[in-house]
C-alpha cells in the first residue's frame, strides 16, 4: 500500500509542469493582419495618452476648472493612461517581434496591476457618482461636503486601498502550480485564462475572485445606480426646462462612460467561457481595457462647455472650432 501511494505521488509530481514563461497567443490566428493590427494600436495608444493627458492638463491649469469635479476627472484620465499602459504597450511589441512570450514574474506583474488599476477606476467612478449626487441633491451643502480635504481622502482611498487584497489574490493566482499547456489563449494575461492552466484546488481562488469582484465592482456599481436613480428623480422634479438640462448635462458624461466601462466589463465576465467564444473575449476586452479610454476625453470634452473652453485656450487657435 505504501508502496503504491508512493507511486502515485511521484506519477502526479511528473504531470505537473514548473512554468517559467507564457505563451500569449493574442492574434496570431490572423498572420497577414500583424502590420495592420500594430498600426490601429498605436494610432489608439497615441490617441489615449494625447486625450487623457489633455484632460489632466487642463484640469491642473486652468482656474475655471479648479472644482471637485475636474479634480476626480482629471485623476481618473491618469488612472485610464495607467491602466491602458498595462496591456497595450505589450500587445504591440509582440505584434512587432511576433515573440509572444511573457515570462512568470512579468505575467504576474501585468495581472497585479491590471487589477488594481481596474479596482480603482471603479472606485474613482463611483466617487464622481458621489460628486454630482451631492452637486445636484445638495446643491446648499456642496462647498461644505466636498472640501478639499474630503476630496484627496476620496482620491487616496481609491488609488490605495484596493492595492493590498488585489496583491494578495495576484499572488494566491501565482501560487497556484500550473499544469500542461503554457498557451494563454488571450491578448494578456488575466485571471479567467490563467485559472484554466492551474491545477489543484481551485475553489479557494475562485471564491476569493467573486468576492473581490462584488467589493470592487458590483458595490462601486451599486453606489453610482443608487446615486444616479437620487439624481434624476431630483432633475425631473426641477421645475425649470432650462435648470433640469443644466443639471442633467453636468453628469451625462460621466454617466455614459459609466455605462461603456462596466457594461463591456459585465459581458466580459459574464459570458459562457469556451473555446469557442475566445473571440468575443479578445474584443470585449479590448473594449473596455482600450476602446473606453480612447473614447473618454472625446465624451468628457464634446459634451462639455467648460472643457473646450479650456482646451481653446491651451491649444493653437483654429484647431478647435
Amino acid at each position: 500500500m505504501v508502496v503504491v501511494k508512493e507511486w502515485k505521488i511521484k506519477s502526479q509530481r511528473r504531470n505537473l509542469t514548473i512554468v517559467v514563461e507564457f505563451i500569449l497567443l493574442g492574434f496570431s490566428d490572423l498572420p497577414k493582419l500583424q502590420g495592420v493590427l500594430f498600426g490601429i494600436f498605436l494610432i489608439m495608444y497615441m490617441s489615449i495618452l494625447l486625450g487623457n493627458g489633455l484632460i489632466i492638463i487642463i484640469t491642473k491649469t486652468d482656474p475655471s476648472l479648479q472644482t471637485p469635479m475636474y479634480f476626480f476627472l482629471g485623476n481618473f484620465s491618469f488612472s485610464e493612461i495607467c491602466y491602458t499602459s498595462v496591456t497595450l504597450p505589450r500587445m504591440m511589441m509582440n505584434l512587432w517581434t511576433k515573440k509572444r512570450n511573457i515570462s512568470f514574474l512579468n505575467c504576474a506583474l501585468q495581472l497585479g496591476f491590471l487589477l488594481i488599476l481596474g479596482g480603482t477606476e471603479c472606485l474613482l467612478l463611483a466617487v464622481m457618482a458621489y460628486d454630482r449626487y451631492v452637486a445636484i441633491c445638495k446643491p446648499l451643502y456642496y462647498s461644505l461636503i466636498m472640501n478639499s480635504k474630503v476630496c484627496t481622502q476620496l482620491v487616496l482611498g481609491s488609488w490605495f486601498s484596493a492595492m493590498p487584497i488585489l496583491i494578495a489574490q495576484t499572488y494566491q493566482i501565482f501560487s497556484l502550480p500550473f499544469c500542461g499547456s503554457n498557451i494563454l489563449n488571450h491578448l494578456f494575461c488575466d485571471m479567467p485564462p490563467l485559472l484554466k492552466l492551474a491545477c489543484g484546488k481551485k475553489f479557494i481562488n475562485e471564491f476569493f475572485i467573486y468576492a473581490d469582484a462584488v467589493v470592487f465592482a458590483m458595490v462601486p456599481f451599486l453606489l453610482i445606480l443608487g446615486s444616479y436613480i437620487k439624481i434624476i428623480t431630483t432633475i425631473l422634479e426641477m421645475p425649470s426646462a432650462t435648470g433640469r438640462y443644466k443639471a442633467f448635462s453636468t453628469c451625462s458624461s460621466h454617466l455614459i462612460v459609466v455605462v461603456l466601462f462596466f457594461g463591456s466589463a459585465i459581458i466580459t465576465y459574464s459570458i459562457p467561457k469556451s473555446s469557442s467564444l475566445s473571440g468575443v473575449d479578445k474584443v470585449l476586452s479590448l473594449f473596455y481595457t482600450i476602446v473606453t479610454p480612447m473614447f473618454n476625453p472625446l465624451i468628457y470634452s464634446l459634451r462639455n462647455k467648460d472643457v473646450i473652453a479650456a482646451l481653446k485656450k491651451l491649444l493653437p487657435k483654429g484647431l478647435i472650432s
